[in-house]
């Protein structure tokens, strides 16, 4: 599944049907376990801003949005900002190196979705689009690739070969009237002012081949079907991670522990990226994306445990 509930350590209550008022309470009064208790939590290592701002939040309760009035957990995943209870100053910021298109299922319920993290922690950078509105890449194939697992997806660091290929593909129509040789030649000889043919391969080459955008399709991986075969998605390089691990307490049966929710998959798409990509050493700068995720990681596994031992 590609989608989790910000509100999942509720309802976990309406699944416990031994005791869910005990369980609520129990739920209530958890605080977050030390580093030395959270020897098996795969998230402990990450470099996040204080989360203080989230376990008062936790204590106070459902808060209003300041937008639409209506009552949430943290944050309003229709308006995509925090609650009252959760200042905005007070929530981390980060900056990514290339812009994301989030498409979302339309039967996709807004309260399961990671996809709002990214938008809430990266708002200059994340666009959320819900199916049918796609915005048209046909000419921008060259630059833009799809985070999808498929028989034709390629690894994060074959992303530079297959979009050269994309490149000289949009601007000579076919392999076969490319030719490597006179883009090297022309990318010297060719004034700068003068446009023609192989300039724009010699630029594409050079420039083109750079990744600007990803696209992530937000939705269950049983749901997928309807957005994937879109006319509009057709063509596009897409991009498995398939060394990373979901942490998604909501995991799909049947699927692969590869097939991450969304917000994890825009993160170690991430970090791949910068490693393999831009070629420098990862020092936690895009962490944050998982500031929500990691408390709710913690929240939900505590809140298991709790009812457990009830």
């Amino acid at each position: 599944k590609l989608t989790m509930s910000l509100n999942s350590f509720i309802l976990l209550n309406e699944e416990n049907t031994q005791g869910p008022k005990r369980n609520t309470e129990c739920l209530e009064n958890l605080e977050l376990q030390t580093p030395s208790s959270l020897q098996d939590n795969p998230l402990q290592q990450l470099q996040l801003s204080s989360q203080e701002v989230l376990e008062k939040a936790k204590k106070s309760g459902r808060s209003k949005c300041p937008r639409c009035n209506s009552s949430r957990m943290f944050y309003c995943y229709t308006c995509f900002v925090p609650v009252e209870t959760v200042p905005t100053k007070e929530i981390p910021t980060v900056k990514l190196p290339l812009k994301i298109d989030i498409i979302k299922h339309p039967n996709e319920t807004d309260g399961k979705s990671t996809a709002v993290h990214a938008k809430l922690l990266a708002p200059d950078d994340v666009t959320i689009y819900k199916y049918p509105c796609i915005p048209e890449y046909e000419e921008k194939k060259h630059e833009i690739a799809l985070i999808f697992p498929g028989p034709n997806s390629v690894s994060v660091k074959d992303i530079a070969f297959h979009l050269q290929k994309y490149s000289k593909k949009g601007v000579c129509d076919s392999d076969d009237d490319c030719s490597r040789e006179p883009l090297l030649k022309q990318a010297k000889t060719e004034p700068k002012e003068e446009k023609n043919s192989n300039e724009c391969i010699s630029s594409s080459t050079s420039e083109g081949t750079r990744l600007k955008k990803i696209i992530v399709i937000d939705s269950t991986w049983n749901q997928t079907n309807k957005i994937i075969t879109d006319e509009r998605l057709q063509g596009l390089l897409q991009i498995e991670l398939k060394t990373r691990k979901t942490c998604f307490w909501r995991h799909q049966k049947g699927k692969p522990d590869t097939y991450l929710s969304t917000i994890e998959a825009i993160y170690y798409f991430l970090v791949d990226y910068h490693q393999e990509i831009l070629k420098e050493t990862y020092k936690g700068q895009y962490d944050n994306l998982l500031f929500f995720f990691s408390f709710m990681y913690t929240l939900i596994k505590n809140a298991k445990c709790c009812a457990g031992k009830e």
